[in-house]
């Protein structure tokens, strides 16, 4: 049956299944350009998302942001950086996860009344989104935009304290979720993070100044020194008198195990491990666990290239490239034809016929998720000459949606929610199927079990959620408002 066309999403983003979370930097520096530094450090982590960014600065007095659609290297010229003054910057790359992908969502979202403004960049999904904003709407407060984001800055103006570290804490009691957040005031520079810790963030020692990221490649970057990684319901505060930290009461772990599996950059540090040492790791487990007898091994790439060569020095098989991704595919407004369409992810790779005509290939992939690019994988594959394809896969099983922050899929969206492995294996048209198991994935980030949130994997989520989530419940709610004034007006 041919899948249905998610109208709210590209071409390009169609055909792929599984979308990063968001990116986010802040930067305390008075003798830099953080403007330009926020820059830098947004370029390093575009892989988290796409869809739009954004910069606010603040120089002592006054914010100034700047803010649009697209990937940093377009949002951003000379003369917009020039406007960004100040000694103090927040950054943001979108992909949405809560609220449609247009500009008045892009971020940080600046709110404000007639004695306060605060800028804030959030990464990761609140699942109790949709009542605070109900709650915050009745009490007056205007929304430009439809997401969760807008959601925690008017909480924290909302928020009972005589100062912005009162009046954080007390939001974070009231939001539920994941959420890692860097919140820009006139004078100031806040990190947090949630209690569950589910997207990561990290600090960083910058020449006069700090830095905080989502990725410790962002630090990297700038030419900054890696501190640590912002503990669980953790607030850092930045200003003038340097780093001071105010632990919170984090309760049961549960950071993304899609972290380690697809998300962050392999140049990154988790937990204190380089994840491309992680990849390998599971790609090694593939081998051990799903042996095959093959002539060679391949990645989907580029997220899966350090677990093919895992799995190549595990099996003794050599390690080739077999298809070049084309890197300069992303958002487009350009709609392709029928053609095009047809053709499915000869848009994104191209196979070498001279690698793969008459070989056993082995082919390492990060996930399967709709399961609507996979079969063109092999079906490409195939047509370059593979004799036998077997597919192995870095994550078990997908069979549950998530909720904190990562646009996957429905659970009727999702393959493994409804054909058991061999079904899928037959579905892809592969000549065998493995995935790495939720043990074997566990022993290759070498932690337990309980660090980490696998509810994609076993449905046990760490709070709970409403099953049936809508990433434009907000925007449902702002239309349905907007009618009812609409006709008491007409009345």
């Amino acid at each position: 049956m041919k899948k249905k066309t998610d109208s709210r999403r590209s071409p390009a983003e169609v055909l792929f299944s599984l979308h990063e979370s968001c990116g986010v930097f802040g930067i305390y520096s008075p003798s830099e350009d953080v403007a330009r530094l926020t820059f830098y450090a947004l370029f390093a982590l575009q892989h988290r998302g796409q869809e739009s960014a954004g910069i606010a600065t603040a120089d002592g007095k006054t914010l100034r942001i700047f803010a649009a659609m697209g990937r940093v290297s377009n949002v951003f010229t000379e003369e917009s950086l020039k406007n960004l003054t100040g000694s103090i910057a927040i950054g943001h790359n979108r992909y949405s996860t809560s609220g449609s992908s247009r500009a008045s969502n892009a971020q940080p979202i600046i709110v404000g009344n007639e004695t306060s403004t605060i800028a804030v960049a959030h990464n990761g999904n609140l699942v109790n989104a949709e009542h605070l904003y109900q709650e915050l709407v009745e009490l007056g407060y205007k929304f430009n935009g439809t997401t969760d984001s807008e959601v925690i800055a008017n909480l924290i103006l909302a928020a009972p304290g005589k100062n912005w570290l009162e009046k954080i804490r007390h939001t974070m009691h009231r939001i539920q979720g994941a959420y890692s957040l860097v919140i820009l005031t006139p004078t100031e520079l806040y990190a947090v993070r949630d209690p569950l810790g589910v997207r990561p963030l990290c600090l960083g020692r910058v020449d006069h100044g700090w830095a905080v990221a989502s990725e410790s490649c962002a630090i990297d970057q700038i030419g900054a020194s890696f501190e640590r990684e912002i503990e669980r319901d953790e607030i850092v505060l930045i200003n003038g008198d340097g780093v001071q930290s105010f632990p919170g009461d984090p309760g049961k772990r549960g950071l993304c195990i899609f972290e380690y599996i697809y998300f962050a950059r392999p140049d990154s540090l988790i937990n204190g491990k380089l994840l491309y040492a992680t990849r390998q790791a599971m790609g090694a487990g593939l081998a051990n666990e799903h042996p095959i007898d093959g002539d060679i091994v391949m990645s989907v790439p580029d997220s899966a290239t350090a677990a093919a060569n895992g799995y190549a020095t595990a099996s003794g098989l050599p390690a080739v490239e077999g298809l070049i991704k084309n890197r300069y595919v992303g958002r487009t407004f350009i709609m392709p034809d029928q053609h095009m369409r047809d053709l499915g992810v000869y848009m994104k790779f191209n196979p070498m016929p001279q690698v793969l005509d008459g070989e056993r290939v082995v082919v390492v992939d990060d996930s399967i998720v709709r399961g609507t690019t996979t079969p063109q994988v092999v079906k490409m594959l195939r047509k370059a000459g593979a004799k036998e394809i077997h597919m192995r896969i870095c994550a078990p099983p997908i069979k549950h949606p998530c909720y904190f922050g990562v646009d996957m899929a429905t659970r009727g969206e999702l393959i493994a929610a409804k054909k058991s492995v061999p079904e899928i294996c037959k579905y892809i048209g592969a000549d065998s199927l493995g995935y790495l198991s939720i043990k074997g994935l566990l022993k290759a980030v070498d932690q337990p079990r309980e660090n980490f949130c696998l509810a994609c994997f076993t449905g046990d989520y760490p709070i709970p959620v409403q099953l049936e989530m809508d990433k434009l419940g907000i925007e449902i709610l702002a239309n349905k408002r907007s009618e009812v004034c609409d006709a008491m007006e007409d009345d």
